[in-house]
């Protein structure tokens, strides 16, 4: 079962982050051979750093041997629900922190697949303590 590549390790490699980009190539090329894939969420939120164009956007993820043609699904729809209700109640209650629609979106995706490729560990754990995460 394939591995879901988080959308910060992406643009780490992508802009050449001068602090993380090696630690983050190093992580997708270990965990290659277990197979590799994005959720429609990270396609998007990549592509400004593509300027929009997605021929480009797709020759990198290629060239990084990562899929990104898998579909979202009912399942995920739900998993991101419970997750995202849960999260808002929490903040409504003074315990959680602000956090973008996005992570509770591909944290969902990733539910399906071996677990999620992140440099954002925490931010993942607290929406959902069952996905197995790896960090750089």
């Amino acid at each position: 079962m394939a591995w879901v590549v988080d959308t910060c390790l992406l643009l780490d490699i992508g802009l050449d982050d001068p602090e993380f980009a090696e630690r983050s190539e190093s992580l997708i090329l270990k965990m290659s051979s277990s197979g590799l894939l994005i959720s429609p969420i990270t396609f998007v939120e990549l592509a400004p750093a593509f300027g929009g164009d997605t021929d480009a956007l797709k020759t990198f993820l290629i060239s990084l041997g990562i899929e990104f043609e898998e579909i979202w699904d009912a399942l995920d729809t739900e998993n991101a629900a419970i997750a995202w209700a849960g999260h808002i109640l929490k903040r409504r209650s003074g315990g959680g922190l602000k956090r973008p629609v996005a992570d509770v979106l591909i944290g969902s995706f990733a539910l399906r697949f071996e677990g999620l490729l992140t440099r954002n560990a925490k931010d993942f754990e607290r929406l959902f303590p069952e996905l197995c995460i790896v960090e750089p």
